[in-house]
């Protein structure tokens, strides 16, 4: 058996060895057997352990990662392979949001081009008007109001609401998002990138860059899996080895 010190494994991932030593009092890495004057004794197995977490990490993000490493160390395959699931399902709900907005902003772009220039003034709609032109009530845009979604000026005599364009086109893409099935607080979120964006145009080039985050995710996704399946290979290995399993749930250190 190969013994490598806790230098050994920063040393090939450019960490410190106190971090190695945090990872191992975390769960993230078995526990390693001492010398009898204290020192670790580390193997292939913790520097497979290590390379999986940290390769768990840009997939899944570091609490994720600790959690499924530290379910593999307590024996509980399933409950690592249950988070990893949830990380591929939060992708996925990740990736159909990605596409429900590209196709509202191409819908809005659509509509705004193809629509005539408004006089000054034009365009505006009551609640009223605006419900009637989604087909929805005006207490549904009472209820975008609440949460963030629109956001109308009043009108100095009346008091009544009144939308202008940017409104406008902030209902049409929560109308569309809604029938989509996602939720209010969502609808929220994304309307307020198109309003700090500047509008849907500026928007529509933000995309590709979420697109490409999405794109490494799932990239490093794939890579995780190649290092954690390595790792779980070597506990196999080593546990057929000595006959027996070897117990992997943390200790506590000296």
């Amino acid at each position: 058996m190969i013994t490598l010190r806790p230098t050994d494994l920063a040393r090939e991932h450019g960490i410190s060895t106190q971090a190695v030593r945090n990872y191992e009092r975390h769960g993230f890495l078995p526990p390693a057997e001492r010398t009898p004057s204290g020192y670790r004794i580390y193997t292939e197995v913790h520097a497979a352990a290590l390379r999986a977490y940290l390769s768990l990490v840009p997939a899944y993000g570091y609490a994720a990662g600790g959690q499924v490493m530290a379910a593999l160390h307590r024996d509980d395959l399933d409950e690592a392979l249950t988070l990893i699931d949830r990380g591929h399902s939060q992708l996925l709900r990740d990736r159909d949001t990605l596409d429900a907005v590209r196709t509202a902003v191409r819908h809005l772009t659509a509509e705004s081009a193809a629509a005539p220039v408004p006089a000054p003034g034009a365009g505006t709609r009551t609640v009223g008007e605006l419900a009637h032109q989604l087909g929805v009530t005006p207490a549904t845009l009472r209820n975008w109001e609440g949460a963030g979604i629109l956001t109308p000026a009043r009108d100095r005599a009346t008091g009544y609401r009144v939308f202008h364009a940017d409104d406008i086109r902030d209902a049409e893409l929560a109308h569309l998002l809604r029938r989509g099935g996602y939720l209010l607080e969502h609808i929220a979120t994304v309307v307020q990138q198109i309003r700090t964006a500047g509008g849907t145009d500026a928007l529509a080039a933000s995309l590709d860059a979420w697109q490409h985050r999405l794109t490494a995710r799932g990239r490093a996704m794939l890579h995780a899996a190649t290092y954690l399946s390595a790792y779980l290979k070597h506990v196999e290995t080593e546990n057929d080895g000595s006959g027996c399993r070897t117990s992997t749930a943390p200790h506590q250190h000296r």
